[in-house]
């Protein structure tokens, strides 16, 4: 047995060991199709799907999963392999039931290890569903038991998972709460250079760009960048570089951005995780659009194919990015109308809880909207982005958005209330004007 084989490599060999084809190995019950996904690792088959497999190919399940037979444990480990790679195929609802129904055997009294591990994944199923507020919820409870039990519950991927969430939810000084203590404990340990610190270094860089914090971010970068050499894992390195490059992007350096970003890509494509994979060539195609020597339509290109790719193993959240960055691209090529498609299904399939990302929406929805002569629906749009911006914290952000704002109340002969928003943009820059200074900073009527 072949340790290094994945599910549907082992039902591959063993089906034609046993002179079957694929339609005869699905029968009435299955489709050709279906074997062909799951050889293929495309789709991952439930614990009664590989009982009628195993039957047809007269073995175990086990040959099938590579799990040996046994203990209850080792029951518990295949059906948390089972969640885990439901959840790494894109399919968040599958793994979160799958989590669950492991949790639901067990006590955490007589099997913590378990239970804890089903407690996280349940947690990751729900920030990659787009439920974050559910996540952050559990997230937030297995912090505090890696107080208690850090042999249980590992305390670096919980804090990262929770930084991640509570960024998308808007809460950056919470997340940076969390991030900060952890690595200020990490740094006084002295402890050597490690894969999931990289992982903590590049998440909490992430978190101060979209606070605006552009020199504490590339400090953490350049620290990421250092650490990953050390610890000689590619990944780590790619991930840093990724990173790395959306800081020297958000601070005008295209050239060093693409640099650092076309490395990031030379990494993953030698890798077999087509989500983390799709999900850069989405910050890649940012890069080509907003460098000095702007690509839109390469842009597009890369992201019809990360878009492709998504469809596949995303989440419909990883989906909802791509086409953020398809409106803000069809913008640049004068598709307004397209945009606004976009934009709109992006927004629908982030839900409520993404309110970073669904601000960016509103803000490239008005920018199409104006483009197309539609100033009052671009002024609402424009105004809820910049409210969800700073409720956020991304004050930076923020800031630009009220400025665009005052622009459309010009053009619209609302003169008070675009000094209102030119006002708005001062105060989020940290900005306080002595012609400000005694004004009362409230929407006019």
């Amino acid at each position: 047995m072949k340790n290094s084989e994945g599910i549907g490599e082992r039902i591959r060999r063993l089906r034609r060991a046993a002179g079957m084809s694929q339609a005869d190995l699905a029968g009435d019950a299955m489709s050709t199709s279906y074997i062909s996904l799951l050889e293929a690792g495309k789709r991952v088959p439930s614990t009664d799907v590989l009982a009628q497999l195993a039957r047809r190919l007269g073995c175990d399940p086990s040959d099938l999963t590579g799990i040996p037979p046994g203990s209850v444990v080792t029951e518990f480990r295949f059906e948390l392999s089972y969640a885990e790679m439901a959840l790494n195929n894109g399919d968040p609802e599958a793994s979160l039931n799958a989590y669950r129904d492991v949790q639901k055997k067990v006590s955490l009294d007589d099997q913590p290890e378990i239970w804890y591990k089903a407690e996280h994944g349940m947690a990751r199923s729900l920030e990659h569903g787009g439920r974050l507020e559910e996540a952050a919820v559990r997230l937030e409870r297995l912090l505090t038991a890696s107080l208690d039990h850090p042999d249980l519950v590992p305390r670096l991927p919980t804090v990262i998972a929770l930084c991640r969430c509570y960024r998308e939810l808007g809460d950056l000084s919470r997340a940076i709460e969390v991030a900060e203590a952890t690595l200020a404990e990490w740094e006084d340990m002295r402890l050597a250079p490690t894969v999931v610190g990289v992982e903590l270094l590049s998440t909490l860089v992430g978190v101060y760009m979209e606070r605006g914090d552009l020199h504490r971010a590339a400090y953490l970068a350049n620290q990421a960048i250092t650490q990953a050499a050390v610890v000689t894992d590619s990944r780590a390195l790619g991930a840093a570089y990724w990173n790395a490059s959306v800081v020297m992007h958000r601070n005008g350096n295209t050239a060093d951005a693409l640099t650092l970003i076309e490395k990031a890509l030379a990494i993953y494509a030698e890798g077999d995780d087509q989500r983390a994979l799709a999900r850069l060539r989405n910050a890649y195609a940012m890069v080509l659009l907003h460098s000095d020597t702007a690509q839109p339509e390469v842009a597009r290109e890369v992201l019809d194919q990360s878009l492709a790719s998504l469809r596949e193993v995303g989440s419909n959240v990883d989906i909802a990015y791509c086409l953020s960055a398809l409106a803000q691209v069809e913008l640049r090529l004068g598709n307004a109308a397209n945009a606004i498609d976009h934009a709109n299904r992006a927004l629908e399939l982030l839900g409520s809880d993404h309110r970073l990302q669904s601000a960016r929406n509103h803000l490239v929805l008005a920018a199409a909207q104006l483009a197309l002569g539609d100033k009052e629906s671009a002024r609402d749009a424009y105004e809820r982005g910049a409210l969800m911006l700073e409720a956020s914290e991304a004050s930076r952000q923020a800031a630009f958005a009220w400025a665009e704002l005052a622009e459309i109340l010009k053009l619209c002969g609302e003169d008070e209330r675009a000094v209102w928003a030119y006002r708005q943009s001062v105060r989020c820059m940290g900005h306080r004007e002595t012609f400000l200074t005694n004004q009362k900073l409230t929407s006019p009527t």
